[in-house]
């Protein structure tokens, strides 16, 4: 009796310990992950190539090679589709008579006002819809339905209701830009691993803690997708926009261009809604190497 009562007493602190000991031991393990992450993202700039980009530009620049060499030999004609030297002229006009800041900084002007609108919302209404069931139960269906309508629809329909004014063109930008960045918030929100939920609760999180610091930055990466997607399709919104009815904007010199048979300043204007989508893309890129530097891990360059 006195062994058996013994026993137990011996392995009780022992097996406190272990759990001491394991307690002790998850904030060197995470100490450790964090570790390895940030030394695996520091790696990961340290042994960045400049092959990558050379990589990258290899197809414009192969494009733009055969432009050149198309429209030097004749091939392509001119009438058609203006040589390399012809669009150049033509920017370099529109820069010096300011036609193409005046016009750009408008349209500038217009993607911003209406993507922080409908960027906002679209965050917003995909986070609740994401946390709570009721919202996910009143927002979802409606959202659904109405992300079917293209933006193209409605076009005709808002420049009835509120006129030719910026009015139009914002909401139109906006109501492109709120689709997909609830689309991907939602998911994100929603498909949150539920061990990583379970860990979070065993380490003492609760409510908005669990929020802040499990389901929020699990769903960065479905967010950042939801904000490439949201910019792109916000471009073509102002491409809508600005063709119908507006006094300036990249849109109204491209339809001027068009009336008057301007094939030079029309490619340009095209060539700026290209630079334009790959900077914004650029950006995006930079933000998922801040927020998301271990997703670097076993990259290689």
């Amino acid at each position: 009796m006195t062994t058996g009562t013994t026993t137990p007493r011996t392995a009780a602190p022992a097996s406190t310990s272990g759990v001491a000991a394991g307690a002790g031991t998850v904030p060197a393990t995470s100490g450790g992950a964090a570790g390895a992450r940030t030394g695996a993202a520091s790696s990961g700039r340290r042994t960045r190539s400049p092959r990558d980009g050379l990589l990258r530009a290899s197809v414009p620049t192969a494009i733009l090679a055969a432009w050149f060499l198309g429209s030097a030999q004749g091939w392509i004609d001119e009438k058609q589709f203006p040589a390399p030297w012809q669009v150049a002229d033509a920017f370099a006009t529109l820069v010096s008579t300011g036609v193409l800041w005046e016009n750009l900084s408008v349209s500038l002007g217009r993607v911003a006002v209406g993507f922080a609108v409908g960027g906002l919302l679209g965050l917003t209404l995909g986070v609740v819809a994401g946390l709570f069931r009721l919202g996910d139960q009143l927002l979802d269906p409606t959202l659904q339905m109405l992300r079917t309508i293209p933006f193209l629809a409605i076009a005709p329909l808002l420049i009835l209701w509120f006129g030719i004014d910026e009015r139009p063109k914002i909401i139109i930008i906006a109501a492109a830009a709120l689709f997909p960045l609830y689309l991907n918030t939602h998911s994100g929100v929603r498909n949150v691993d539920r061990k990583i939920l379970e860990a979070g609760k065993v380490f003492g999180l609760r409510g908005l803690g669990l929020v802040r610091h499990v389901i929020l930055p699990e769903a960065i990466p479905s967010v950042l997708v939801g904000l490439r997607v949201s910019l792109s399709v916000s471009l073509l919104a102002l491409i809508v926009a600005e063709m119908s009815n507006a006094p300036r904007g990249i849109g109204f010199l491209m339809v001027s261009a068009q009336q008057y048979f301007q094939m030079d300043v029309l490619v340009v204007c095209v060539l700026i809604y290209a630079v334009w989508g790959l900077s914004v893309d650029l950006v995006v890129r930079s933000l998922e190497r801040v927020l998301l530097p271990y997703k670097r891990l076993g990259r290689k360059s």
